[in-house]
């Protein structure tokens, strides 16, 4: 018989103001989509259980942070003892993906696992269903790829497009903490290349 093993993962939602962090959390916990979710205030927490297995459960404590945030002394409560790091950016407006880097170091300078090493970190590029992109795909590998991040995926909260999938890279990515194996090199995930199965829809 094989023993049941059980997770839970703190995972922060950083980003800019309206690069739509609450819209993805509800998405992603509850399956909803709106256009009119206000502003965060401080941080908003949700819980998502996810079946990751036959033998594994995850929990998920998601902390949607407000993008004012960064400039108060208050991020640095807030990212303790996190496990796994989102930060995003509106495809559409290029100063929330310049800021991605100011993002990035808050968080590396404030937040790391017990190891001492980076807390693992995706780069998504949200609002993809909208177009033109404000900044090429190639300048977003490049940033993913030279700022530690494990990869970068184009999502849509509205769409309802790679939500699911992106979680489910950086789930597996923080069970296979601590003792990383850094094969990878930040570059942009292949979704379509990962295996059936290979993530399950929690029950809540």
């Amino acid at each position: 018989m094989m023993d049941n093993r059980d997770y839970l993962f703190k995972v922060l939602v950083i980003g800019d103001v309206l690069v739509g962090k609450t819209s993805f959390v509800q998405r992603y916990v509850n399956d909803r989509f709106s256009k009119h979710y206000k502003s965060t205030m401080g941080v908003d927490f949700a819980l998502k259980v996810v079946q990751h297995s036959d033998t594994e459960t995850v929990r998920l404590q998601l902390w949607d942070i407000a993008g004012q945030e960064r400039f108060t002394s208050m991020t640095r409560l807030y990212y303790r003892e996190a496990a796994g790091c989102i930060i995003m950016f509106d495809v559409t407006n290029a100063s929330t993906f310049h800021n991605c880097l100011n993002w990035k170091q808050d968080l590396d300078s404030k937040a790391m696992l017990l190891d001492g090493s980076p807390v693992p970190c995706i780069l998504l590029a949200n609002k993809c269903d909208l177009s033109p992109w404000a900044m090429t795909q190639d300048s977003v590998e490049q940033f993913s790829r030279s700022h530690g991040f494990i990869g970068w995926v184009e999502t849509s909260t509205k769409d309802n497009k790679n939500i699911q999938e992106a979680m489910s890279v950086l789930m597996t990515k923080m069970m296979t903490q601590p003792g990383l194996r850094r094969e990878s090199q930040g570059g942009r995930i292949q979704l379509d290349s990962m295996p059936q199965g290979s993530y399950k829809n929690g029950c809540c």
